[in-house]
């Protein structure tokens, strides 16, 4: 469990820095350099990533199951991951209509899949997991609607770049619920 919540709590700490200590971050970059910040940001978050699995593959087997979740609430879970993973794709699309009006849908897409993957696992270790990522990315999306908002250099909202991030999204979405899920964590999505 140790190598798990060290993981977690460096890979939401780097992940904070932007957000919740901008103090400490444009203080490291001064020091370091942009450069040197984002080799150290790189470093710490994959060393995070790498403990965090690794800790969540080895102590999930032995963790306290805390409640079974009706199947019910697996199918909510895959259907809350596609709108995430639509979120998602809404951040990387220049000119979609989502991106422009939620300004922030990559931390909405992460807040949406943390609540469907905490309705869909009643195991200690996976409720710790994404409830932290969850109250996470409720802090960082709060501490971003503070900051003011910055032009963007993108295009303006365009329907056919709207439609490609619904199309795209939605199509990764629905292979991640029948295929891509089992085939990356290991657990298939729509079933037991």
């Amino acid at each position: 469990m140790t190598p798990f919540l060290a993981g977690l709590t460096l890979f939401l700490g780097m992940h904070s820095a932007q957000a919740l200590y901008p103090g400490l971050r444009d203080a490291a970059i001064a020091r370091l350099g942009a450069r040197g910040w984002k080799g150290l940001y790189s470093l710490v978050s994959l060393a995070g990533l790498w403990l965090l699995v690794t800790g969540y593959v080895a102590a999930r087997p032995a963790a306290e199951v805390i409640w079974d979740p009706p199947v019910g609430l697996m199918h909510l879970a895959a259907g809350l991951n596609l709108v995430a993973i639509v979120l998602l794709a809404a951040s990387g699309f220049p000119g979609n209509a989502i991106r422009a009006k939620l300004v922030h849908p990559m931390t909405l897409g992460v807040k949406t899949w943390a609540f469907g993957h905490l309705l869909a696992n009643g195991d200690s270790v996976s409720m710790l997991l994404f409830a932290a990522v969850l109250v996470w990315a409720v802090l960082v999306f709060r501490a971003a609607r503070r900051r003011p908002a910055q032009a963007s250099a993108s295009a303006p909202a365009s329907g056919w770049a709207t439609l490609a991030t619904v199309l795209v999204g939605g199509g990764v979405g629905v292979w991640f619920a029948l295929d891509g899920h089992a085939w990356l964590v290991g657990v298939a999505a729509l079933s037991r």
